[in-house]
C-alpha cells in the first residue's frame, strides 16, 4: 500500500530517509546537465512511516537529471510486496524545478507513482496516483531546517484528496555523522478506502559516508497506528529500527 515519500519523498523523496553526505555526479556542460545515481539496498521501504515491503528489505534506484535552469527531472524504483496483490515493483516518474529565494532553497515539483505489473482485479481500485509537492530547506551552519508539503487530487487506492505535511532537521556532527529528525501528517479523504485513519509519523536516523563513497542510514522509524488501524490488522505500521546503505554516482 504505498502509502500513506521522493524526494522526499518526496522524493526528491527520496527515498533514503536522510540526504546522504556523500557526493558524485556527472555534468555534462555543453548541454548544461548534472546527472545523479543513486542505488541503494535497504532492511525495509517506507513510504511516510508505513512498510511497502511488508517488513522485507528493498532495493532502489534514484535518478535525477537537473538542467542548469533548475528544471529537473527523474525516476524512482523499487521492490513492493503488497499483501493479495500482484505488485512487484514501483516506478515514480518525477519533474519540477529547484530555484533560491532569500536563501531558502524551493523545489515545486511533481511525481506519478505507478506499478508496472500490476492487475487490478474488477471492482477494485487503482493503484496509481499524482502527487504535487512543495519541499523548502534553509541552512545556518550546522543545521538544515527542512519542510515538505504534497497533495494529491486522488490519493493511492482512489481515496480522494490527501494532503501530507512534513517538517524537520539535519544537524552535521562532529566526525562527519549527520543526524536527522522528522515528524510528518497524513490527510486522507476517504479513510475507509485507504485502509488507515489519518496519522502522524516520525523518525530520527544517523548517516555516515563509511568507504569508497558509501552512505550507512541507522534509524528509528514509527507511526501513531494501532495494528487495528493499519490496514485490516497488519503490523506494517509498527515502529521499527531500519538500516540503508546508498552511494550516489
Amino acid at each position: 500500500m504505498k502509502s500513506p515519500l521522493a524526494l522526499a519523498a518526496a522524493l526528491s523523496l527520496s527515498i533514503l530517509p536522510l540526504a546522504t553526505p556523500a557526493s558524485a555526479q556527472t555534468t555534462i556542460d555543453s548541454a548544461g546537465l548534472t546527472i545523479t545515481a543513486t542505488p541503494a539496498l535497504s532492511s525495509d521501504y517506507l513510504f511516510r512511516g508505513i512498510s511497502q515491503t511488508r517488513n522485507r528489505p528493498a532495493v532502489q534506484l534514484t535518478l535525477d537529471v537537473q538542467h542548469e535552469s533548475g528544471f529537473y527531472v527523474g525516476a524512482f524504483a523499487s521492490n513492493v510486496t503488497f499483501p493479495g496483490s500482484n505488485a512487484r515493483q514501483e516506478l515514480d516518474v518525477l519533474a519540477g524545478y529547484r530555484f533560491e529565494v532569500a536563501g531558502v532553497s524551493l523545489d515545486l515539483g511533481g511525481v506519478y507513482y505507478a506499478y508496472p505489473g500490476y492487475d487490478k482485479p474488477e471492482g477494485s481500485y487503482d493503484y496509481n496516483y499524482f502527487e504535487a509537492i512543495l519541499k523548502a530547506s534553509y541552512t545556518v551552519d550546522p543545521v538544515k531546517l527542512v519542510g515538505t508539503v504534497a497533495w494529491s487530487p486522488d490519493f493511492y487506492f482512489q481515496s480522494g484528496s490527501a494532503t501530507y505535511v512534513e517538517g524537520g532537521a539535519d544537524v552535521s556532527l562532529p566526525y562527519e555523522f549527520t543526524l536527522a529528525g522528522r515528524y510528518g501528517y497524513q490527510w486522507i479523504d476517504k479513510n475507509s478506502r485507504y485502509g488507515a485513519p489519518d496519522y502522524a509519523n516520525w523518525s530520527v536516523a544517523v548517516s555516515r559516508e563509511i568507504v569508497g563513497g558509501f552512505t550507512l542510514t541507522v534509524g528509528y522509524y514509527d507511526t501513531n497506528l494501532s495494528k487495528t488501524e493499519c490496514f485490516a490488522g497488519t503490523k506494517f505500521c509498527d515502529s521499527r529500527a531500519m538500516v540503508s546503505l546508498s552511494r550516489i554516482f
